[in-house]
């Protein structure tokens, strides 16, 4: 079994930046995929990023150029730096952990974390 937990949101301001993380913890973390989406109010679950193990990324039109997930094995842990934030960026964004691009992008990871709010002002 995998834990999953996010960190990282909170309130910014327009054009601000924030820092996600998406700690995985129960197995190794090396091998498996990452991925990001969110959820606004009276919306469906949006895909935004996906992560390989070996580091190759996948970006929704949305959030390409603004957004980048990342990763570092050794702790364990996947990133989503957000940046040039925009109200319409506000949403509870979460963490998606295992299986493949095409698994992930519609939604259907091994794992799902908790997700964090991230609200942007304008």
């Amino acid at each position: 079994q995998v834990q999953v937990e996010e960190s990282g949101g909170g309130l910014v301001q327009a054009g601000g930046s924030l820092r996600l993380s998406c700690a995985a913890s129960g197995r190794t973390f090396r091998s498996y995929t990452g991925g990001w989406f969110r959820q606004a109010p009276g919306k469906e679950r949006e895909f935004l990023a996906f992560i390989s193990w070996e580091g190759t990324t996948t970006y929704a039109d949305s959030v390409k150029g603004r957004f980048t997930v990342s990763r570092d094995n050794a702790k364990n842990t996947v990133y989503l730096q957000m940046n040039n934030l925009k109200p319409e960026d506000t949403a509870v964004y979460y963490c998606a952990v295992g299986g493949g691009l095409s698994r992930i992008r519609i939604g259907v990871p091994d794992y799902w974390g908790q997700g964090t709010q991230v609200t942007v002002s304008s």
